[in-house]
């Protein structure tokens, strides 16, 4: 983005101010904001990344427990990703106090500070499906035994040695390797360049390819060990390359996506510049052709033989050391069935489980797995008097009842670790025992996240009372032999002041309300902003404070904030199902139902329903649109940012999932849709988008504008020039929240102070 481009952005939020005629009310009486830290929240907020740069991530635990890999920044403004080791004493989680963190992989002293100007443009689609907004090391991968690591840096391949003794070092690769995977032996590393798999040697030798497009076929539609936009984006399958565990060759995928329509994304404010070309389908259209090949390191490539017209997606690919064969999931295009099956080479693939469902299932991080030669998964227990995400072993319940098992994360000798939740404002590590007994490693009342290798467990948690998250190193079951992880990120620098309001039946939505730190009893009530998501694995009521700061600050600036999940948001089968057949009505029925809860909560005095403000991003965007358009006599104004307008314009594998093929269920896209009810606006509404977003294309906002213009509805459109679906740009973050900040105030009437 230019400096002329940035100016014009900062320069918007003044004639916001004049959209509809509310003018921000100067009273010397109103109670005074605090300045700082809150007056310069937007702009710490977008140069730390919301909070996370400086704080560990990605980690790798070696399977005797003696390591602990992970990556973080050098400080709470860095962007530069550094890949660090933690030397545990016993492999038992028991460090001497002398112990320390070593940087084995700092790109800085390699020269690759700001890679990102390197970056080939199918990595920059591939960090941009992982929301990944950093630089230097942003991911990378280990042999079996965790003492080598490889990262790609501006496409170069780096090696670190991971136990001591040399440096890293760069190998003899084609240019700009993406996504390289290291062998379980730590002998070779193959990783995806130019269409085609290769491979590298650590000793001697030259990189050879392994497969390449055929000659015969459009070889700009065929790829090799590269995830498609749906598979990536949509089914979470960010890998397309699988070592053997004897490192005698590789699985991949080959990508044909001759029959995907070609869409272009471009920068209308550099037209000397290149369009991007984007094979997106769009709901109902034909999607790419994935099927997964053998790649030996001696001997011809072979084909996988699956049954590609019942399961077109491939939606992951697990094979781990051991005996064990691969373990390959399938899902047919409905999302109705799931079928795992078994491979090893030379033998044909077979069905060892198939889930089913009348609605649709959702993958599940970690499942499934092989376990002491036996298979575990995880799968919705449709009982009405369960309604569970349980851990199945071989088909047979492990976890008990009421226990929501969100992800696997590993398997240990007393049995496997989870991240599950029975509250489902919690997140937490437990411990399923193989007699199905629960031990739980982070407390009720918080959120957690885990890794772990033999007896040594990283633990994350978080809670309503710190402002950050805590990360220790411990022996597996026994905290007292932790030691705290070091993080540099920064904090909001302010209190969250947080009221969760109590459901009255299951089906009400969970409902935070957060309300300034300076609103006294008997002050004048004040604007209501509506903060949601809302729709699927997008959960933000949390028992934790860190997901709450940015809406603190919405707060702060005069707002009783209102931040709801509801049904279709992560919770037990039934509440995440209510979404089927139907985006738009359970969304909105549920921020409406927060509104009522509100009003009839102990925090109601400080709320005036009478101005009622919603602002959201992505699915949040389209429900906030939807909401002034459905409800204008409930919802007064909306911010809509990146907002689906009409869902036979978002992609095959998220639409049909809730809504079936349009060919077959026209009435529910037309249900919710957008743009044909464009007549229907009576509220101030914004619609924010940046132009180069590949996920919801700039033309969902354009073409509901048009129709708003047609009907002859009066409202603002602010394009955001070379920004993408993250918006991840540190002057267009901070200056949208401040965009956005006064258009609500003067679409609501907010009374505020002048303060020096």
């Amino acid at each position: 983005m230019s400096v002329h481009e940035k100016q014009a952005l900062v320069s918007h939020a003044a004639t916001v101010r004049s959209l509809y005629g509310r003018p921000v009310i100067e009273d010397p009486a109103a109670p005074v904001p605090a300045v700082t830290p809150v007056a310069d929240f937007p702009r710490r907020q977008a140069r730390t990344h919301r909070f996370t740069l400086g704080a560990p991530r990605l980690f790798q635990v070696s399977p005797d427990g003696a390591r602990v890999v992970f990556v973080r920044t050098d400080g709470p403004t860095d962007r530069v990703g550094q890949l660090l080791v933690l030397d545990v004493e016993d492999g038992g989680g028991t460090a001497s106090t002398a112990s320390t963190e070593r940087v084995v992989l700092d790109p800085t002293s390699l020269g690759a500070v700001g890679d990102d100007g390197f970056l080939a443009p199918e990595e920059r689609a591939r960090r941009e499906r992982l929301r990944e907004s950093g630089s230097g090391v942003t991911a990378f991968d280990t042999d079996v035994a965790v003492q080598r690591a490889v990262s790609s840096l501006g496409g170069a391949l780096v090696v670190a040695d991971l136990v001591g003794g040399t440096g890293p070092r760069a190998l003899s690769a084609v240019t700009l390797a993406i996504d390289p995977r290291m062998a379980p032996d730590g002998s070779a590393v193959a990783y995806h360049s130019a269409g085609s798999v290769w491979v590298t040697p650590l000793g001697e030798g030259e990189p050879r390819r392994l497969a390449e497009p055929d000659r015969s076929a459009d070889e700009q539609a065929v790829t090799w060990g590269l995830s498609d936009f749906a598979a990536a984006e949509e089914l979470g399958r960010s890998h397309s390359i699988w070592w053997s565990p004897s490192s005698d060759g590789v699985l991949a995928t080959r990508v044909d996506e001759a029959a995907v329509t070609v869409r272009t994304v471009h920068d209308p404010a550099h037209p000397e510049s290149t369009p991007q070309s984007l094979r997106y389908p769009m709901a109902g259209e034909a999607n790419a052709e994935t099927t997964l090949w053998w790649l030996p390191l001696d001997g011809p490539p072979e084909l996988v033989e699956l049954d590609h017209e019942r399961w077109p997606y491939l939606a992951s690919v697990s094979w781990r050391a051991g005996d064990d064969p691969a373990l390959i999931t399938l899902l047919d295009r409905p999302q109705r069935e799931l079928a795992i099956l078994a491979w090893r080479p030379g033998e044909p693939a077979r069905v060892v489980r198939v889930q089913r469902s009348s609605t649709f299932l959702d993958l599940v991080p970690g499942s499934p797995r092989w376990r002491h030669g036996r298979l575990l998964t995880v799968e919705a227990d449709d009982d009405p008097a369960v309604d569970t995400h349980r851990l199945m072993v071989d088909g047979t319940p492990m976890s008990p009842a009421g226990l929501q098992v969100r992800s696997i994360v590993g398997t240990v000798d007393a049995g496997v670790l989870v991240i599950a939740a029975r509250d489902p404002l919690d997140r937490q590590a437990c411990l399923v025992g193989d007699d199905g007994g629960v031990t739980e490693l982070t407390g009720p009342g918080s959120v957690g996240a885990a890794a772990v290798g033999g007896a040594t467990v990283v633990l994350c948690v978080e809670s309503l009372a710190a402002p950050a998250p805590s990360w220790t190193v411990q022996r597996l079951g026994d905290a007292a032999t932790g030691r705290p992880l070091q993080s540099t990120a920064a904090e909001p620098g302010f209190d969250v002041r947080l009221s969760l309001l109590d459901q009255q039946e299951a089906t009400e939505p969970r409902v935070a309300v957060l309300l300034p730190s300076w609103w006294t009893d008997g002050a004048p009530s004040l604007p209501v902003l509506l903060d949601p998501y809302g729709g699927p694995h997008g959960q933000q009521v949390w028992h934790a404070a860190r997901p709450y700061a940015e809406s603190q600050w919405w707060a702060e600036q005069g707002f009783v904030v209102v931040v709801a999940d509801g049904p279709g948001t992560p919770g037990s089968p039934t509440w995440e199902r209510a979404m089927a057949g139907d985006m738009a009505g359970p969304a909105l029925r549920a921020q409406l139902r927060a509104l009522d809860m509100l009003a009839a909560s102990d925090v109601a005095p400080a709320a005036d329903l009478t101005r009622v403000g919603i602002r959201g991003w992505s699915f949040g965007g389209y429900l906030a649109a939807l909401a002034v358009l459905q409800a204008p006599d409930r919802v007064h104004a909306a911010v809509s940012g990146a907002p689906v307008t009409d869902w036979r314009w978002y992609d095959t594998t998220y639409t049909e999932r809730y809504l079936g093929l349009p060919q077959e269920h026209p009435d529910r896209y037309d249900a919710g849709g957008l743009v044909s009810v464009a007549d229907a606006l009576q509220r101030p509404l914004l619609l924010v988008h940046g132009l180069a977003d590949d996920n919801v294309l700039a033309t969902h906002t354009l073409r509901l504008s048009q129709a708003l213009l047609t009907a002859g509805r009066p409202h603002q459109v602010l394009p955001l020039t070379g920004i993408t679906h993250m918006a991840a740009d540190e002057v267009v973050a901070e200056q949208l929240l401040l965009v956005q900040l006064r258009f609500l105030r003067d679409a609501l009437g907010v009374v505020t102070r002048s303060v020096s």
